[in-house]
């Protein structure tokens, strides 16, 4: 079974270290944005614009990635509905999001919501995750994570 990589691109800070290992195991890629990006590919890697919306990068990825497939993503509610098409995701950090702990992850990004709605949010805080900055340690473990979880698929 061929694996698929698809990439939430817009605010994804390891879209060259999703190609490099891309590359690596000969993997189609799609990196999905609502702007064009400036960055080299080569055959395997596929661009894709849609149109600008909240969710529309979102709904592309849901309504082409399968089973088997690879989401990489932060957003909370994109990696439920590829948890439902029975594909694996992870976030940019290496966190695996899985049957088992999405539920508790969608709770917390829905409490964290009514907290800044409230005004009881911290700051940095977007989406239902914390942006916090971005750190070597989290690349690093990023590329552990991608690289154990194609070995396994493999």
């Amino acid at each position: 079974m061929a694996i698929t990589i698809y990439v939430d691109a817009d605010a994804c800070p390891v879209k060259e270290e999703i190609l490099k290992v891309a590359y690596r195991h000969n993997i189609e890629t799609f990196i999905v944005s609502n702007a064009w990006l400036r960055m080299d590919v080569g055959p395997l890697v596929k661009k894709i614009v849609v149109s600008e919306g909240a969710d529309e990068a979102d709904n592309w990825i849901a309504d082409h990635i399968g089973e088997g497939d690879i989401a990489i993503t932060a957003d909370i509610p994109l990696a439920s509905r590829c948890l439902e098409k029975s594909a694996f995701v992870l976030g940019p950090t290496g966190k695996e999001f899985t049957d088992d702990n999405i539920g508790i992850a969608l709770v917390v990004r829905d409490i964290r919501s009514e907290q800044r709605e409230m005004g009881e949010g911290k700051k940095g805080q977007m989406r239902g995750h914390y942006n916090a900055a971005f750190s070597k340690s989290d690349r690093s473990n990023f590329l552990q994570q991608l690289e154990r979880l194609i070995q396994k698929l493999k």
